[in-house]
């Protein structure tokens, strides 16, 4: 009985000790699999595809890696360099900063545009221009150290290794908060270049100092200006900002370079030594109230202790700065930073979450929620918090039925990011319908634009994609619009880019090959609205592929205007560029995806 009792003891004694050990297990065990089971936004690497010329050619992204929301107007980002074929203005190999705009565009080839609204800290005597990449002429741009920077979804951090000022970024839909945490300096300093922009410049900016803590203004950029393929893209927008500091402005002022009517102000002019010493001899103008120039910029002057804090907020518009001011009070009313940058990673959790995987590795996670973070850039929100637009005829318009959406890269999504969208964001699909219909018909242009760019026409790359992209989502019960009007531009679009004349596109392969294919659309189109006619005649035109194959080569081939094939080179198929755009006859060749449809 004795030993019994003693047993007990023992066993009990040894379940006294057990407890604690298998709560703390459970302890450890649950928080590691808390911290293992990471939230979407938390897998997004930024840097993934932010290069521009580095190598291996495949990292050639020419995204950004600073901070935006799903679909946003504002992507509020670092800029390491302003010309050459750097369309997000960034390129992660670059070890110097010129700035941090709230514009920028994202995985785009061809001259880039935006980067509008470059601000940058800085200290000691102002300087007006930013200066070149490897330094050969000095400006405001400052090195950094790369183990300083730090990029998430929505969020974005460096260190100025010149000026040892610590800036940090986030974003919401229309504005964007930077934070700098600034050395001991008596003459501190925030500068914001209006005039600049990737591709080019701003070719007027109006600027007003509204009270001790507020500015407002706007940057106009045109096809002058370069921009969007050097200006052959065709862009003519207007950037408006309402903007706020946390520290007073008292010693501020205005610079002004002296641009001459006669100087060019394309991409290859402004890089030139020239117009930079322009920029460089800069007149300031202290504690001037309201200004207007061809190229200024804005500076206010403070002392600050070591690490103090000065933030900068702004909302920006393409519409009005009343526009830009509503955006910024609707979402950062105050001078929460830590708020902002939650919120953003909100929307971010939320809009990632759309698709889950199941993988052990979390490499793979890392490179498939990047992936899909980065379908979610664009097109982007083009309407302000209170639905107005700037419409394709310049004038304002207020829509709650839709958001207008821009930056529209047809050719480079139709097949890939659109289809995907009409799945995890048939909103954003109905919007960009209705976004593409409405410009058709505010321009008088009457055809869906393939390339566009804030209200532009840019006529980029081949084909009719937004003809395949309406095709798609009215097919998928996508159909919040005027079909009837979708339908007569679809039309149209395919009578001015089309196979009408010959049966085929001359000299061009991947031309015939994509009209093809969007009269195909068409023909889908007409079936499903009764139109019997046209659904016979746009089913012949979708066989003009037909029209291009040689079967002496076995492969298609293109065609002169005569009627005869074009001499078959001594590549074959691997001849680059032989009546193909950016391929070869291999790649192109596959395009005839209407081919496997049954017609009847």
């Amino acid at each position: 009985m004795k030993q019994m009792r003693n047993d007990s003891a023992i066993y009990l004694c040894k379940i006294v000790c057990i407890i604690p050990s298998v709560l703390l297990f459970h302890f450890f065990t649950h928080a590691q699999t808390k911290q293992i089971q990471k939230l979407p936004a938390a897998y997004v690497n930024p840097f993934i595809g932010a290069s521009t010329a580095c190598k291996p050619l495949y990292d050639w992204g020419k995204t950004f890696p600073g901070a935006a929301t799903p679909f946003g107007m504002v992507q509020l980002s670092p800029n390491t360099i302003t010309g050459g074929d750097n369309g997000s203005g960034y390129s992660k190999e670059h070890t110097s900063i010129e700035g941090f705009a709230f514009t920028q565009m994202s995985g785009v080839g061809w001259y880039g545009d935006l980067g509008n609204f470059l601000v940058m800290p800085t200290t000691g005597p102002l300087k007006t221009i930013a200066g070149k990449l490897d330094f050969s002429t000095k400006g405001y741009r400052s090195h950094f150290n790369k183990k300083t920077e730090k990029a998430s979804a929505g969020y974005y951090e460096v260190v100025l290794s010149d000026t040892k000022i610590k800036t940090a970024l986030t974003a919401a839909p229309h504005s964007g908060i930077l934070k700098f945490n600034f050395p001991a300096n008596k003459q501190s300093r925030i500068q914001i270049d209006l005039a600049r922009r990737v591709g080019g410049t701003s070719t007027l900016q109006h600027i007003t100092v509204i009270n001790k803590n507020t500015i407002s203004g706007w940057m106009k950029c045109t096809p002058e200006g370069g921009g969007w393929g050097d200006g052959s893209g065709h862009p003519d927008y207007t950037v408006y900002f309402y903007a706020q500091f946390s520290k007073p402005l008292v010693n501020y002022g205005v610079w002004e370079a002296n641009i001459a009517d006669s100087l060019k102000r394309k991409r290859k002019n402004i890089e030139s030594d020239e117009y930079q010493a322009i920029i460089a001899d800069s007149k300031i103008i202290p504690l001037i109230k309201d200004y207007e120039g061809k190229h200024i910029g804005f500076y206010t002057e403070f002392a600050t202790q070591e690490n103090e804090q000065v933030l900068v907020k702004s909302g920006i518009s393409f519409v009005s700065i009343a526009g830009a001011e509503k955006n910024l009070q609707a979402e950062i009313a105050d001078w929460d930073f830590n708020k902002v940058h939650q919120n953003a990673t909100n929307l971010w959790n939320q809009a990632l979450s759309k698709i889950s995987i199941q993988t052990k590795s979390e490499a793979q996670k890392e490179v498939f929620y990047t992936a899909l973070y980065h379908t979610l850039i664009d097109p982007r929100n083009f309407t302000d918090i209170d639905g107005n637009y700037m419409g394709g005829d310049k004038q304002v318009h207020n829509t709650t039925a839709f958001t207008k959406r821009t930056i529209f890269s047809g050719w480079d999504v139709f097949r890939s990011q659109m289809p995907l969208q009409t799945i995890i964001n048939p909103t954003v699909v109905n919007d960009v319908v209705n976004s593409l219909v409405s410009l058709a018909d505010e321009s008088g242009k009457r055809y869906l634009e393939r390339w566009e760019f804030l209200n532009a026409y840019s006529g980029c790359m081949v084909g009719n994609p937004a003809v395949s992209v309406l095709a798609d989502a009215y097919a998928k019960g996508i159909r919040q619009y005027d079909i009837n009007k979708a339908y007569n531009f679809a039309v149209n679009t395919c009578a001015k880019f089309g196979n009408n004349a010959l049966g085929y596109a001359p000299n061009s392969v991947s031309k015939t090959l994509e009209y093809a294919y969007s009269e195909w659309c068409v023909a889908e189109l007409a079936k499903q609205l009764g139109k019997t006619v046209d659904e016979k005649k746009f089913r012949l035109l979708a066989q003009s592929y037909k029209n291009i194959y040689s079967s002496e080569h076995k492969s298609f081939c293109p065609r002169l205007p005569t009627g005869f094939f074009r001499p078959w080179p001594e590549e074959g198929r691997l001849k680059f560029s032989f009546g193909t755009d950016e391929s070869n006859l291999y790649q192109q060749g596959w395009f005839v995806p209407q081919y496997a449809c049954r017609f009847e």
